[in-house]
């Protein structure tokens, strides 16, 4: 049962990943992963207790006593057999050449890793920590301390000796040591102490806590974030402290430096490892919780967590619960964090299992995304970091997102997307449009085919246009008018729609496609008989494209008929291709249609069309009484004596008195103004237009007996005709309606004449008076009789005139 037991567990940890995520929308900070190859080998026989990491490799301790070198894959490099027992620390100098290392056997080992330098020493007691100077590649840096109950420094001075000296002591057993630059700090059963190497100072001490922790089983974790800023975790408290340099005048017997502790927070858990990551902090926590099957407390998974600290507190950026090998059976002290500060990597050491965790790149990031099915945030963080994503396309992340959509049945936005994902890849948009072909969704992707650069095959756009022609006609009609021709194959495509207008053959909006297709096919002919079978208002625009005056000679009716507005204008406009002669022979049955094209003919110009004048007469009559009269007056090849019959047959009043005036017979006119209009005022206006007395004398005698008429002779004759002349032929006791308002208008206008006189006489009177005074100035000058008179002739004809009277009266 044991053995199951354990083989259900072994294969439960290899199955899951090296982390397990929460299922929420939050993407992790970090990737993991398990350090395989020679680490796996290794731990299959021995357990790990410590690791250092430097940029080049990796130094793994174990628990049977030996130091492996490793490359960052995991591969071994190289191996030592330092001792028996556990080994407690490795450290390295930054060079990466020098190496120190201390075992539970109470050995200390530092030598070089390319050279013969070494130094060895075996104490009564295990050496927790040992650590060598940054710099110790430097011969005047040759330094090295140990950590058991004191903690010892190593200086190699004269004749290769080395010297050793306790820094401090009588704290209980040394646990962990950093050194960094020129400070060193170390942690012991009470806190945590900073020693400056060159003041050989103490500069501070950090208490621990939580005395009631045990300090074997939950150690001190230390690191440097740089040369002035020490990161300790202890239980479950952590603290940023910053060393600075104390000011001069508050020395005094105090160290040059002090240490201000910046931030300090606590944790859920109790704390097995510590790292920076930029401002932020990276920790290695050591779990309990309880079991819900045995009620009773084990241990749970790792985790790693980074935060951001706060002065008083954190904030959590991300957490994860990490999956080790044998989790079950470690302690807090089993569990170590190391890192590398170049790359950001960060190594999780239990006994059984190293993990490394890693921050995530922008494949990560698309990895991501793509398992949320996230596909356009992946899209569009592919686009923007193309150049630096390794392991994703972006095309290959375009054509999952299609089929993401497709899948969803978002056919629309998946056919949308095709475009940009696509691009210019013939290829792949033929795959796709055979792909929705297999849904039934050639419709959905037909508005986003490419049309020019590039263009598919012809089978491509045919296929979608006869998926049109047999379900929606108006779809297929659009699709013909805004696809290039050369796209598809015309003729396949012509057969096709004719064959459905067998089935339907007055559907327009099949012949309207039809018409189109003859068009890209250059049979204007066929097309234009379409059009105008339609009524369609391209069908002047055809003509015009593809100047098919030649094929509408024997089809001006059609167009008149459709739209005679837009038919004249353009026959008109195109005389040199059809002639007048042609169109009015053409309209010859249609007189009304005739008459508007001869009509505007005449409106543009007036002789153009002068041979049909005479027709105009009675198409005039006939459709357009308005304008006979207007064109009776402009027309200066109109038969008169046609026009007068034409006029007098149909009783056109006001056209025939036109006629008999122009043709000069004023007095008939006249009389029929009288007879047939009796409209005296009519009459008036005729007479004064001819401004002939003998008219006046036959208006007078018309009027005479008629009381209307004498009332609207006195309203209008006075400026014309003496008023005397026609009162004098009143018959006495004939009444005459508002005669004395037309009295008092002759008098009235009778005072106006006198004022206009007068007002005249006035101004005539006073220019004579100003020319006399200038003549006289002129006079006053002295000029010479002769040259002034000469002069004034020349100047003003009338002052010359009054000089000579002027000279006469003298």
């Amino acid at each position: 049962m044991a053995e199951a037991a354990e083989k259900e567990t072994r294969s439960n940890e290899e199955s899951t990943d090296e982390s397990e995520e929460d299922e929420s929308e939050e993407e992790p900070k970090l990737k993991y992963e398990r350090l395989s190859n020679g680490v796996t080998e290794i731990l299959q026989k021995d357990a790990a207790s410590c690791m250092t990491v430097h940029e080049k490799f990796l130094a793994l301790g174990t628990h049977y006593g030996k130091v492996y070198l490793l490359d960052v894959q995991g591969n071994i490099t190289q191996k030592f057999d330092v001792s028996p027992v556990k080994i407690n620390q490795i450290s390295l100098d930054e060079s990466g050449e020098h190496m120190g290392v201390c075992s539970e056997d109470g050995k200390v080992q530092v030598f070089g890793l390319y050279s013969a330098e070494e130094f060895h020493e075996t104490f009564d007691c295990p050496i927790k920590i040992v650590a060598v100077h940054p710099h110790f590649v430097r011969s005047h840096f040759k330094q090295f301390v140990t950590g058991g109950k004191k903690l010892l420094l190593y200086e190699r001075g004269w004749m290769n000796r080395w010297k050793p000296s306790v820094l401090h002591e009588g704290e209980g057993n040394i646990r962990n040591v950093k050194w960094r630059g020129h400070l060193i700090a170390w942690a012991n059963n009470m806190g945590v102490k900073i020693l400056d190497m060159i003041s050989k100072q103490r500069i501070t001490n950090v208490p621990r806590d939580d005395i009631s922790l045990r300090p074997d089983m939950y150690p001190c974790s230390l690191c440097w974030k740089d040369n002035l800023t020490l990161i300790i975790g202890w239980g479950n408290s952590v603290k940023i402290c910053s060393v600075k340099e104390r000011h001069a005048s508050e020395m005094r017997d105090l160290p040059n430096r002090y240490v201000e502790i910046v931030f300090q927070f606590d944790t859920e858990f109790y704390i097995s490892g510590l790292a920076p990551l930029c401002d932020q902090l990276v920790i290695l926590s050591y779990v309990k919780e309880i079991s819900e099957k045995t009620e009773v407390e084990c241990c749970a998974r790792p985790r790693l967590d980074i935060v951001q600290p706060l002065p008083e507190s954190c904030e959590e950026i991300s957490s994860d619960a990490l999956t080790v090998r044998g989790f079950q059976e470690n302690e807090c002290r089993d569990y170590h964090l190391e890192y590398s500060e170049g790359e950001s990597l960060f190594y999780i050491i239990s006994p059984r299992d190293v993990v490394v965790a890693k921050e995530r790149d922008q494949d990560d990031h698309i990895d991501w995304l793509l398992e949320k099915k996230k596909y356009e945030e992946a899209l569009m963080a592919a686009e923007i970091s193309q150049k630096t994503i390794k392991k994703h396309k972006i095309l290959d992340i375009g054509l999952a997102y299609i089929n993401h959509l497709v899948e969803k049945g978002e056919h629309d936005l998946a056919a949308r997307k095709c475009q940009k994902i696509l691009g210019k890849n013939t290829e792949l948009w033929e795959f796709e449009v055979y792909k929705f072909k297999e849904i039934g969704q050639l419709k959905a992707i037909s508005r986003y085919l490419p049309r020019r650069d590039p263009v598919l095959k012809p089978l491509i756009y045919e296929m979608v246009l006869h998926e049109f022609l047999e379900s929606d006609y108006e779809g297929f009609a659009t699709l013909i008018k805004e696809w290039p021709g050369d796209l598809y194959n015309n003729t396949i495509i012509v057969q096709a729609v004719v064959d459905h207008l067998k089935k339907d053959p007055q559907n327009r909006t099949l012949l309207r496609t039809l018409a189109e297709l003859y068009t890209y096919d250059q049979r204007y002919g066929r097309a234009l008989e379409i059009y105008l079978t339609l009524r369609h208002k391209d069908v002047f625009q055809l003509i015009h494209r593809h100047n098919l005056f030649s094929s509408i000679k024997d089809k001006i009716v059609l167009l008149m008929d459709f739209d005679s507005e837009k038919a004249v204008d353009m026959l008109l406009d195109n005389e040199d291709k059809i002639s007048i002669d042609r169109v009015v022979e053409e309209l010859e049955n249609r007189p009304e249609l005739q008459h508007v094209y001869l009509h505007k003919l005449f409106k543009r110009d007036h002789h153009k069309g002068q041979r049909y004048h005479e027709k105009q007469i009675s198409l005039y009559a006939e459709y357009d009484r308005p304008n006979l009269l207007p064109f009776l007056r402009d027309s200066t090849h109109c038969p008169l004596e046609k026009a007068l019959e034409i006029c007098q047959q149909r009783n056109f009043v006001e056209e025939t008195v036109y006629l008999l005036s122009r043709m000069g017979n004023s007095r008939s006119a006249l009389k029929m103004i009288m007879e047939e209009l009796q409209d005296v005022d009519k009459a008036i206006e005729f007479a004064k237009e001819q401004d002939d007395g003998e008219l006046w004398e036959d208006l007078i005698l018309y009027s005479i007996d008629k009381p209307p008429f004498i009332t609207g002779l006195l309203n209008n004759i006075g400026t014309h005709v003496d008023p005397i002349l026609l009162i004098h032929r009143i018959k006495e006791g004939m009444e005459i309606p508002n005669l004395r308002d037309s009295l008092v208008k002759i008098l009235q206008d009778y005072n106006l004449q006198i004022l206009l006189r007068e007002g005249c006489k006035k101004i005539l009177v006073a220019d004579s008076l100003s020319l006399l005074k200038k003549m006289h100035r002129t006079q006053m000058k002295g000029v010479l009789v002769d040259e002034c008179r000469s002069y004034l002739k020349r100047q003003d004809p009338l002052c010359s005139f009054l000089f000579a009277q002027s000279l006469h009266s003298w």
